[in-house]
C-alpha cells in the first residue's frame, strides 16, 4: 500500500510539472517533445488605456503645432520633422522617469540625449501642460521647477531660468495660452499670466498680469489692447515677431 501510494504521488507531481507532450510520428516511429502553445493573452484593460491616452496625446499635440506653424504642410510633416514636438514627447518620458528616485539619473540621461538630439534642453523636473508648442526648437532651456500650462507657445532661444543657488522654486510659472518671443529670457520664480505675451528678447523679471504683454530690456509691462486675441496681438506688437 506505502509503495502504491508513493507511486501515484510521484505521477501527479509529474503531471503537475510536466507542461509539455511527447508524440510519436507515424512513418519512423520517433518521439518527440511538444511544448504546448495557448492563444496570446489579451492586453489588460490599462495598457490598453494608457495607449490610448499616449495616441490621443500625440495627436492633439500634432494639432496643436499645424494650428500654430504656417510653415507646416501636413501633419505627417510635423510628426517627423519637428524637434519641438520630439523634445516635448521625450520630456514627457523623462519627467515620469523623474518621479521615481531611482530612475532620476536615467531622466537626465534622457534629457542630454535629446538636448543634443534637438537643441532643446528640458529639466525633468520640470511640469508642462497640454498642447505645449516650441516652434523652431532650438536653444530653448526650461529648467527644474519651471511650471507650464496649456496651450503654451515658445519660439526659439527662450530660455525660463532661474536667479538662484538654492533649491527651492526658483524657475517661472507659466499660466495657460502663454507665448513668449524669440530670445526672451523669463528668470526667477514669477508668474506670467494667462493669455500674456513676452516679446522677442525681452528680460522678463517681474509678474506679468494675465492678458498683459511685456517688451523691452528690463521688460515693461502693458495692458493688452481690448478685443484682439493672443493671435492678432502679435501683428500688433510686432516685437512678439520672431
Amino acid at each position: 500500500m506505502l509503495a502504491a501510494l508513493t507511486t501515484s504521488l510521484r505521477d501527479l507531481r509529474r503531471e503537475r510539472v510536466r507542461s509539455w507532450e511527447l508524440t510519436a510520428d507515424p512513418d519512423t516511429g520517433l518521439t518527440s517533445r511538444v511544448e504546448p502553445v495557448g492563444p496570446p493573452g489579451p492586453v489588460s484593460a490599462p495598457r490598453r488605456a494608457i495607449l490610448r491616452r499616449t495616441l490621443d496625446m500625440i495627436r492633439e499635440d500634432v494639432d496643436a503645432a499645424m494650428l500654430r506653424d504656417p510653415a507646416a504642410h501636413s501633419r505627417v510633416e510635423m510628426f517627423l520633422a519637428s524637434s519641438g514636438l520630439h523634445a516635448i514627447w521625450a520630456h514627457r518620458v523623462a519627467h515620469s522617469l523623474w518621479g521615481n528616485p531611482s530612475t532620476r539619473l536615467v531622466a537626465r540621461l534622457l534629457s542630454q540625449i535629446v538636448r543634443a538630439l534637438t537643441g532643446v534642453e528640458i529639466h525633468p523636473g520640470a511640469t508642462i501642460g497640454r498642447r505645449f508648442f516650441i516652434d523652431h526648437g532650438m536653444g530653448v532651456v526650461i529648467g527644474e521647477t519651471t511650471e507650464i500650462g496649456d496651450d503654451v507657445m515658445l519660439y526659439h532661444g527662450v530660455t525660463l531660468g532661474g536667479r538662484s543657488l538654492s533649491k527651492t522654486k526658483r524657475h517661472p510659472t507659466l499660466g495657460n495660452r502663454v507665448t513668449v518671443g524669440a530670445g526672451a529670457k523669463i528668470l526667477g520664480p514669477i508668474l506670467l499670466g494667462d493669455d500674456s505675451q513676452i516679446g522677442a528678447n525681452s528680460v522678463v523679471v517681474k509678474d506679468v498680469p494675465a492678458g498683459y504683454v511685456a517688451i523691452g530690456i528690463p521688460a515693461q509691462v502693458r495692458p493688452a489692447i481690448a478685443g484682439l486675441t493672443p493671435e492678432e496681438m502679435l501683428d500688433h506688437n510686432p516685437a512678439i515677431w520672431i
